[in-house]
């Protein structure tokens, strides 16, 4: 199905308000993650940025940064990270396996109750990867995607942010979502009757996936994890500009 379709569907069988199920889990994720990863990055960038005015930071430095602030910062949001993915994937369990969390909280207190540091970090390899995916496609295309279109959007201007945004957004979903795909499958899986998980970790499910569904299959929903990605980091990407002109 593709994202019209299930949307129709989801929401004619459950209701609208079906597509914001596990927003609470969203929203602590992303002022865990976000805030972390932004604040780190903006930190470094102005400690590591050239000296000399109007020259553009290196891409290494840029590439290094990014690597720093994405790791820490999907290190933090790793516990509300899988509470999210939890949230989302109970209705697609039968009843009886089903874990029925009550909110972002109720789900971050049973798994640290009930699985311990191990459940509380669930997928925290694969979701850093996803992060540092994510870090490096944004944080490394944003300001050299801006020189790419100031002809013809002019400089510091609010469509050339908009642009830059837009395509930095498009780049980061294209390189995170095989690392997406992967953490969201750890993250889900449930351990069978003989207590053995269907996956031992970030390898061994990639050579299984590739191995039964091609590599392509890692970029299932490829259209719905942009469209869910870049306009979030694109304006990320413009409000932090526009802060930063009133700082």
């Amino acid at each position: 199905m593709n994202l019209i379709s299930m949307g129709s569907k989801l929401i004619g069988e459950e209701g609208f308000l079906f597509l914001y199920k596990g927003l609470g889990a969203g929203i602590v994720r992303q002022l865990t993650y976000g805030t972390a990863r932004l604040g780190l990055y903006g930190s470094l960038l102005q400690r590591w940025k050239p000296k000399e005015k109007n020259t553009p930071t290196p891409f290494t430095t840029l590439l290094g940064i990014a690597v720093i602030a994405g790791g820490v910062g999907s290190f933090v949001g790793t516990p509300p990270d899988a509470a999210l993915v939890r949230i989302q994937a109970d209705s697609t369990l039968p009843v009886a396996e089903r874990r029925n969390y009550k909110n972002v909280f109720d789900a971050l207190y049973r798994m640290a109750k009930e699985e311990g540091v191990r459940g509380f970090f669930s997928g925290a390899w694969p979701t850093i990867l996803r992060g540092l995916a994510i870090n490096v496609g944004m944080l490394t295309s944003y300001d050299p995607y801006k020189r790419y279109v100031e002809p013809y959007t002019g400089k510091d201007t609010q469509a050339q942010r908009f642009a830059a945004g837009f395509l930095s957004g498009w780049t980061s979903a294209t390189v995170a979502l095989p690392f997406d795909f992967i953490k969201t499958r750890l993250q889900q899986q449930k351990a069978g009757p003989d207590g053995t998980l269907p996956y031992r970790g970030v390898l061994d499910c990639f050579s299984k996936v590739v191995k039964q569904d091609g590599l392509l299959a890692l970029y299932t929903g490829y259209p719905t994890f942009v469209v869910r990605i870049t306009p979030h980091i694109m304006l990320t990407w413009v409000f932090l500009d526009f802060l930063n002109d009133r700082l």
